[in-house]
């Protein structure tokens, strides 16, 4: 981990709109050095950088990182880091791993990783594959788009709780002082609320309240968080059922959530914000979508605790058939040649 004193090395994984946003809090308070690696919209940036318009930031035209890379860079030919930031979609059904992907620059008993990622059970791989490094979870309360590749929307303020995953190999004085160390970085620019979580599993048990089931249902559905309120019995039927289900598995798993908690999930984003959440805005451009994390670890974890999951246990099956219809459209999956199926 970096003296604090000095700039964080920070090499940030995945530069869509979640990831610009974590990369201009980090230069913006000058306490870390972001390389960022994009895909899809690498030229744009690379070449134009970020034009965005933020709700925390301003206005912010051709705006980049230190770096701006298109692949991740080997710790083998002298890149290196204090901090490896992952804020892809997390899509372990299709390979490659988030394991495999950052192994390059990952310096065992090192780097610090860091998941501003969704879902249950995140860290497991992670702290399996590099059982003396440092995994710290970012939940992150964001409202953010790209609707054209560099050109960054954010209507809804940065939130993100920063916390160490406990790693068993590891002290948790060590894995705590890496969360306030980020935390600290993080914050360092006042544009943004990042704050310390002593209570990891509790927080992202919170947030799949809204992510199980919003965000499925709306993918499902086709409809944004505004319109799946007003369309008839979706709410009372579909939404609420699910997030009951989920309070319930994580009532089960030691995890008290708030009384409120699912009218404030329901009611989270202004009804005329006709919001798209993030697995409706993959399902829209026909990306993959994060299932297994958000609707199949919580259905897992929760059933074999004995709670009654039928809601949710439909929703990632249908989830499921989405996922393969895409993974058919980019030959990972085939089918046999028409007419040549036998029953």
């Amino acid at each position: 981990m970096a003296d604090v004193k000095s700039k964080a090395s920070v090499l940030l994984v995945g530069g869509g709109s979640v990831g610009a946003i974590a990369a201009l809090n980090l230069e913006t308070g000058k306490q870390a050095a972001v390389t960022i690696v994009c895909r899809s919209n690498f030229n744009a940036v690379s070449q134009n950088g970020y034009n965005i318009k933020s709700c925390d930031h301003g206005k912010i035209n051709n705006w980049k990182p230190t770096k701006v890379l298109n692949a991740i860079p080997k710790a083998s030919e002298g890149s290196t880091f204090d901090y490896i930031v992952c804020v892809t979609k997390n899509v372990p059904d299709v390979p490659p791993s988030l394991s495999d992907l950052i192994r390059p620059a990952v310096v065992p008993g090192k780097t610090v990783i860091v998941l501003i990622q969704n879902g249950l059970n995140i860290e497991k791989p992670l702290i399996a594959a590099y059982p003396q490094n440092i995994v710290l979870s970012g939940v992150s309360l964001i409202g953010a788009n790209e609707p054209s590749p560099g050109h960054i929307d954010q209507d809804f303020p940065d939130t993100l709780f920063i916390g160490a995953f406990a790693n068993p190999n590891l002290s948790p004085q060590t894995q705590k002082a890496a969360a306030e160390d980020f935390v600290s970085r993080y914050s360092a620019g006042g544009k943004t609320q990042c704050s310390l979580d002593t209570r990891v599993d509790w927080t992202r048990w919170r947030k799949l309240v809204y992510n199980s089931c919003l965000n499925s249902i709306c993918a499902i559905t086709d409809l944004d968080t505004g319109r799946i309120r007003l369309a008839d019995d979706a709410v009372a039927h579909l939404v609420r059922p699910a997030m009951l289900e989920i309070v319930a598995a994580a009532k089960a798993a030691g995890h008290e959530l708030p009384a409120t908690v699912v009218d404030d999930m329901i009611e989270m984003d202004p009804l005329d914000m006709y919001l798209p959440p993030s697995m409706l805005s993959d399902t829209r451009k026909g990306n993959f979508i994060e299932y297994e994390n958000i609707l199949g670890e919580p259905l897992r974890e929760g059933e074999k605790l004995g709670v009654p999951m039928p809601t949710l246990r439909v929703l990632y099956y249908l989830c499921q058939a989405i996922q393969w219809k895409n993974k058919e459209l980019r030959g990972l999956v085939s089918i046999p040649p028409k007419g040549n199926y036998v029953t």
